[in-house]
């Protein structure tokens, strides 16, 4: 279990974050993840793969790790934090049905990236999957190892960091956010939860919405507690705005204040501040994101 919890924290979690996907859940040794492109989640799936069979060099073979992934593009339902449906569900069939360390893909995500990723693809045909009605036409998917490697290390931004050197993304082609961590004004350091909490709930919400490329928890609250140019920012994360805010908390009253950056310019696009209660705390979350949304489109 700790080397299993060592390769989730370490490798799976800042390939994740790096392709703008997110956890959705873990199940014992698995994980549900969501991408906003085909080609993110094919990009992650490879790297990870690659990193895990690198880590397993030079170990006996019963004391290696070894995933398997299915990759599906379909509809799926949104309920809270998780993800159900049809999508999921091929999803995880695909993934009974790859090879130890490799990755099986239906057409639709194989028609999704073809020509803009570095591999290749095995047609195994029309594929049975258990409670799945239709057959699904299933690709399995090689690589070379030494174009993954040198994709991971150009990509991981703490090499970046120490060298000297600053990482600039090139921005995505759809409008992109990245929710910074709420200033606690409350005084009290018990209600920093608090407002961590609020803002996972306004990245999540956002994160739902197709049309946007919104940034991951983890990424943005990486520059928690660290005072910060917006433009490098930007840069840094590959993106075109930033929402920053505060929250204060008083008995049952929350005040949540927000604002939205335009990374290039570092102005202020649009700013609002929200009065409620504690009961009022979900639709107050909802209200903002629908707000950010309508700026952002």
């Amino acid at each position: 279990m700790g080397r299993l919890r060592e390769l989730r924290q370490q490798r799976l979690q800042p390939i994740v974050d790096r392709h703008g996907g997110r956890v959705v859940k873990l199940t014992g040794d698995g994980a549900l993840l969501e991408f906003g492109s085909a080609v993110d989640a094919l990009s992650a799936a490879i790297e990870f793969q690659q990193a895990c069979a690198d880590a397993n060099l030079g170990l006996d073979p019963d004391a290696a790790i070894v995933f398997r992934i299915g990759l599906h593009l379909g509809d799926v339902i949104v309920e809270g934090e998780d993800l159900y449906g049809d999508g999921v569900n091929v999803a995880a069939r695909l993934e009974a049905e790859a090879p130890p360390g490799g990755i099986a893909l239906s057409r639709s995500v194989h028609e999704a990236v073809g020509g803009k990723v570095k591999a290749q693809f095995d047609d195994r045909g029309k594929l049975a999957l258990k409670h799945i009605e239709r057959p699904v036409e299933t690709f399995f998917v090689s690589w070379q190892a030494e174009d993954w490697r040198r994709t991971a290390e150009q990509t991981r931004s703490d090499d970046a960091a120490g060298s000297g050197v600053m990482q600039v993304l090139s921005l995505p082609s759809k409008p992109s956010i990245a929710v910074l961590p709420f200033d606690n004004m409350s005084g009290d350091p018990e209600q920093e939860h608090f407002a961590d909490g609020v803002v996972e709930s306004i990245t999540a919400a956002l994160s739902r919405i197709r049309s946007f490329f919104v940034i991951a928890r983890n990424s943005a609250f990486a520059y928690k507690n660290k005072p910060k140019n917006v433009r490098d920012i930007g840069r840094e994360l590959g993106v075109a705005y930033v929402l920053e805010g505060s929250v204060q908390r008083g008995g049952n009253r929350v005040r949540i204040t927000v604002q939205l950056i335009d990374t290039a310019t570092g102005s202020h696009l649009w700013a609002e501040k929200y009065d409620g209660t504690l009961d009022d705390i979900f639709d107050l979350q909802d209200r903002i994101t629908e707000q950010v949304a309508g700026a952002l489109q």
